[in-house]
């Protein structure tokens, strides 16, 4: 994979916000039809941190991307993302966060009905961004997913893998602070997987982008924590044994609408827990 020079490098490591935090969750609460789906659900994601979720199906994990985008609103709690509440924060004002946040779907979401240079530049023609600088933006991020050539391709003559490549082209054109990871390798053979996973850890290590990751895949994130990716050999390399990723990782464990993990992967893999130990074998 080829690293282009891209506008700018991201600056949200850099950002001061009244939280301290590119995500924080405080003591947030949802239910749905009296049932509770997420409980006192309280963790942070620091500024150019990776942190990958997860959990059983039904345990809560896609309600967390949808509350940080402000697409629901929890039942209690606050929810800050980039130093803004998000839960006291009107329509309009969620409009101009969301700007500053790029979002990958397990399904890719594109539009059957426009060219990939439609799909990846939408966003920057919805802000009226001049049209030569579209051009070289989205051009950029194509090559930065190493799918230059698809620029007049239409997604229905694409790969499952392909259009999720395109996806997360997408998603970073507007240069987002924060991205957020719906199980971005579902679906998707081990090969094409892990061709994903180091699009993810190029984007984390190279411009150091804070990212929530719903994943159902824990190798995916136990390779991202003991792999970086090494722009001079211009792929992921496995580290020392023993040693995790200079770019900070972390996972989270959702069970019975509550977290009962938060750490890096030498903390779980030295839980304890019955169920977390039985959860990553």
């Amino acid at each position: 994979m080829s690293v282009p020079t891209l506008p700018s490098e991201n600056p949200a490591a850099s950002i001061a916000s009244p939280s301290g935090y590119a995500i924080e969750f405080d003591n947030v609460t949802i239910a749905f039809d009296e049932k509770v789906v997420l409980s006192g659900i309280s963790f942070q994601l620091a500024h150019g941190e990776t942190k990958a979720v997860f959990g059983v199906a039904g345990s809560g994990k896609s309600t967390l991307l949808k509350l940080a985008m402000g697409l629901m609103r929890p039942d209690s709690g606050r929810i800050y993302v980039l130093g803004e509440e998000v839960t006291a924060m009107s329509e309009q004002e969620l409009f101009e966060l969301r700007r500053r946040v790029g979002i990958v779907f397990q399904e890719s979401a594109l539009f059957d009905s426009l060219k990939v240079y439609e799909n990846v530049a939408f966003r920057l023609i919805e802000e009226k961004v001049p049209t030569e600088e579209i051009e070289r933006r989205v051009r950029e991020v194509l090559r930065f997913v190493e799918l230059e050539n698809t620029y007049d391709m239409s997604p229905s003559e694409l790969s499952g893998g392909m259009r999720r490549r395109v996806a997360i082209a997408r998603a970073i054109v507007t240069e987002p602070q924060v991205l957020l990871y719906d199980s971005p390798t579902g679906g998707l053979d081990p090969v094409t997987s892990n061709t994903i996973v180091e699009l993810i850890m190029k984007q984390r290590d190279v411009y150091k982008t804070s990212a929530l990751m719903v994943t159902h895949r824990l190798q995916d994130a136990f390779t991202m924590a003991t792999h970086q990716f090494d722009k001079k050999a211009n792929k992921m390399i496995a580290l020392p044994k023993g040693q995790l990723s200079e770019v900070p990782m972390s996972f989270l464990i959702l069970r019975d609408s509550k977290v009962i993990f938060d750490g890096d992967a030498h903390q779980l893999a030295s839980s304890r827990d019955e169920y977390i130990r039985e959860y990553i074998s």
